[in-house]
């Protein structure tokens, strides 16, 4: 069941960031009437997941209407149906109503294909005592001859009423524009532009097979990871040509992914950080379906946490609603700065633990790995045994994940608060980290000092550096100018990567090495003319 934190334990987080003069429109309905692909439809992108099984959205899901150079916020809640007692259906009317109370105006959805029900009736009368601004939105009607159907929905005592078809956009322009009379709006604003990404941000493409239902990976040529990344290193020959294009400092808003298995105390922990019941925390695994993001301000900067649904085995997901989680989990965590991979740390490390840590290195995401439930094996261990040590246990983590050995380990409890502050002071570590830029003066000093006899690479793979540049940040991106237009052999950019960060940090975030070809010549300078 869902637990608030102690409150002698939010003290270090500050206040949620309420936006008082942006409006909040809620969007409530009974299950499956097609809230979300309205709401998906307002925000102009799939933000929430959509299909045929009733029940699908559970937490509020927050995005913006931008319409005509205004703009307001819009919440998309869970299927209400009020009397109803056991604890999904119950948690799910408990967010709803904070959304309610937060709202400017209401949309109430139904769906014209059915009858009108007792729960109907009950929640549009609860919406009415609220005295708010409220609008009846009769959806899917997709056929003109269903518009006299509508009108039956009348008898819920809405004055304004709308026939639309989210799936089909038809009616949704005129219920925007008539929410705008209404809703408190400003000046349309674009999201904050990252200039600092030659390096591509991007995940292994995930796609649904229709006929299996089951989800795979999609390959990515070589050539198109380094499309852009050859782009920056045509300035590289320019000790200054890449200042005007990197970034040097981190962000105003850090955007970091809760990642990991169904379970593992990922929306716990959320809630914990931002000091509110934000997400629906209970025993069953899965509870989490879209991503739940929100943002707090600590120490003068704002962090956005995004809670995304725990990502299980390939082949243990049935319900399609699960399934698109997980890939909606995934984009998500490609639209993100930092990672924290929670671990339970009463089930220990496991292979699934490893595959979803890899998604995060592999997209270039910073990473933080944060052992949950650390009590429960320790000060709290129900079993009588000797407390865990956190040093084993640490070094039990990073033989099965030896990929992530530049990664930081945090262990905390998210039910009580215990060391949860620490997450703050590591991801501003960490993201600092990733922003960090080396000079390519520095770099080929660096390169001088560096015994490359050490490698441990056969002869016939190894190459001769001559220009080295770091090309991007976040990811911290190097690009090399050799000898040979051959693939880096493993070993030797390891060797490599543990020269840079043994000289420069990069703490928590994966380094990208990129080789290209250059001939000797390019690089010896033009001699220049006599002066007469």
């Amino acid at each position: 069941m869902a637990r608030e934190c102690p409150r002698g334990k939010r003290k270090f987080v500050a206040n949620i960031l309420h936006q008082e003069h942006e409006g909040l429109l809620a969007i409530v309905g009974r299950p499956n009437v097609g809230k979300s692909t309205l709401f998906n439809k307002m925000v102009g992108r799939r933000r929430a997941i959509v299909g045929d099984e009733p029940g699908i959205t559970r937490d509020r899901l927050y995005g913006t209407v931008r319409w005509n150079g205004r703009q307001f916020r819009v919440v998309d809640t869970g299927g209400i149906i009020p009397e109803d007692k056991d604890l999904i259906p119950s948690e799910i009317f408990r967010q709803a109503r904070v959304a309610l109370d937060e709202a400017d105006a209401i949309v109430m959805v139904t769906d014209v294909r059915t009858e009108l029900t007792g729960p109907d009736m009950e929640l549009a009368r609860l919406l009415q005592k609220l005295g708010k601004p409220l609008y009846l939105a009769v959806n899917k009607v997709d056929d003109p001859k269903l518009e006299p159907e509508a009108e039956n929905f009348r008898r819920l005592g809405i004055k304004n009423l709308f026939s639309i078809s989210a799936e089909h956009s038809t009616g949704v322009a005129e219920l925007i524009e008539e929410l705008q009379t209404v809703v408190p709006t400003i000046a349309e604003t674009e999201d904050e532009r990252r200039l600092n990404n030659f390096a591509r941000r991007t995940l292994p493409r995930v796609e649904l097979d229709d006929e299996t239902g089951e989800l795979y990976e999609a390959e990515s040529s070589e050539e198109d990871e380094l499309s852009e990344v050859d782009e920056a290193g045509e300035h590289a020959a320019d000790e200054d040509g890449l200042d005007d294009h990197l970034m040097d400092t981190i962000p105003s808003e850090i955007k970091i992914a809760i990642i990991g298995r169904p379970n593992v105390g990922k929306s716990t922990l959320l809630n914990n950080l931002t000091g509110s019941d934000r997400a629906i925390v209970s025993s069953i695994a899965g509870t989490t379906r879209d991503a739940i993001d929100e943002v707090v301000e600590h120490d003068g900067r704002r962090y956005r946490f995004i809670d995304t649904a725990g990502i299980r085995r390939k082949g243990k997901t049935h319900l399609m609603a699960e399934k698109m989680s997980v890939v909606m989990a995934r984009r998500h965590l490609e639209e993100a700065d930092v990672a924290l991979m929670v671990i339970d740390a009463l089930e220990g490390v496991s292979a699934i633990d490893a595959n979803i840590a890899g998604y995060a290195h592999e997209s270039g995401r910073s990473v933080v790995v944060v052992v949950n439930k650390w009590d429960l094996v320790t000060t709290a261990r129900p079993d009588g045994k000797p407390a865990a040590d956190s040093r084993v246990y640490e070094e039990q983590l990073r033989r099965v994940m030896k990929f992530l050995d530049y990664a930081p380990v945090i262990f905390v409890s998210a039910m009580n608060g215990k060391n949860v502050k620490r997450v703050f002071e590591t991801v501003e570590r960490v993201a600092r980290e990733r922003w960090h830029r080396v000079s390519t003066g520095e770099m080929n000093r660096f390169l001088k000092a560096v015994d490359f006899e050490r490698a441990t690479v056969p002869m016939r793979n190894r190459v001769k550096i001559y220009y080295v540049t770091q090309a991007a940040v976040a990811p911290p991106t190097f690009m090399l100018f050799t000898d040979k237009d051959v693939k880096l052999h493993f070993s030797y950019q390891r060797f490599l990567e543990n020269q840079i960060r043994e000289a420069f940090g990069f703490e928590g975030t994966p380094i990208w090495i990129k080789n290209r070809p250059r001939k000797r010549r390019e690089f010896i300078p033009k001699a220049k003319p006599d002066k007469k």
